[in-house]
């Protein structure tokens, strides 16, 4: 059984996200896997303990994962596994593999007023999936997203501060450093010390994203399954466009939102990174069995 140990992995994931965009355009089984792993100064060998180090899989194990048919897979299971979470609740032992979650939405004036008189804290953490960008109030994560080659720190910052232009930022990567790490370290994700968030957006978003949290690791839906959900069947688009506006990356599982056909659609924060998302979980799965 692998360990997983994302911190220590860190600094590995410039090299996995060019893995995934190879794998995920020539696929697991005619990618000339020796032929990426020098490309990118590694042998073969030194490249699949990477990707077991990383997510407990190797290379084309982690493909298979998140191959078109293996999302068909969780499609065809998500009606009766949504239908058994909703029926014994979001912290019950069905959920052995994710996060156990409490959360809270910030009331209706706050969210109109634009955080106006919230203080909120901000900074980074090292996460799986690159620096991770993280805000927060005294009641839990509010907002995470992360940081790239592509993306800057202070972009992704303000990617999630814009939601709240009047709230007072101050940095204290210190003191949010042990919430990420709670969060993207699965020996820790307890019922008895849920990781707390706050749900900030409109009421159609909070529903939105409450039904989010009902999707187990390793199972995905549709935006369509979710409008449905909330009881909106027409509002498949608006449900597409509140996932994307999912303020708490990673936690509240956006990632597991999938096109009607099993495709894996955008993701605000790329789609390579979804894609590496859901290789790491099915690598949490296979090192609980």
């Amino acid at each position: 059984m692998n360990q997983i140990t994302p911190f220590s992995a860190a600094d590995d994931y410039d090299i996995i996200r060019s893995a995934i965009r190879y794998l995920s355009e020539n696929g697991p089984d005619v990618a000339d896997l020796p032929g990426f792993a020098r490309g990118v100064g590694l042998s073969e060998r030194q490249l699949t303990d990477l990707f077991r180090r990383w997510c407990g899989l190797s290379p084309k194990s982690f493909a298979q994962a998140v191959a078109l048919d293996h999302a068909k897979s969780l499609l065809r299971a998500q009606e009766s596994v949504l239908d058994t979470t909703y029926e014994v609740g979001l912290s019950s032992t069905s959920r052995l593999h994710d996060l156990f979650v409490t959360y809270e939405a910030m009331p209706p004036g706050v969210f109109r007023a634009g955080g106006a008189g919230c203080d909120m804290m901000w900074g980074v953490a090292p996460s799986p999936f690159g620096t991770a960008v993280a805000t927060a109030t005294e009641y839990g994560i509010s907002g995470l997203g992360f940081a790239d080659a592509d993306t800057t720190i202070e972009q992704a910052f303000q990617d999630l501060a814009r939601r709240w232009p009047n709230a007072r930022f101050h940095r204290e990567d210190a003191r949010l450093a042990p919430l990420v790490a709670q969060i993207f370290e699965p020996s820790r994700w307890s019922a008895e010390q849920p990781v707390r968030v706050v749900l900030i957006g409109t009421d159609f978003e909070v529903k939105v994203w409450e039904t989010l949290l009902k999707i187990p690791v390793g199972r995905a839906t549709t935006y369509q399954s979710v409008a449905n959900q909330i009881g909106r069947p027409t509002a498949s688009r608006a449900v597409g466009a509140a996932v994307g506006k999912n303020p708490v990356s990673f936690v509240v599982p956006c990632h597991r939102v999938v096109g009607a056909s099993g495709a894996l659609t955008g993701y605000h924060w790329g789609v390579p990174r979804k894609r590496a998302i859901l290789g790491w979980e099915a690598g949490v799965i296979s090192a609980r069995h």
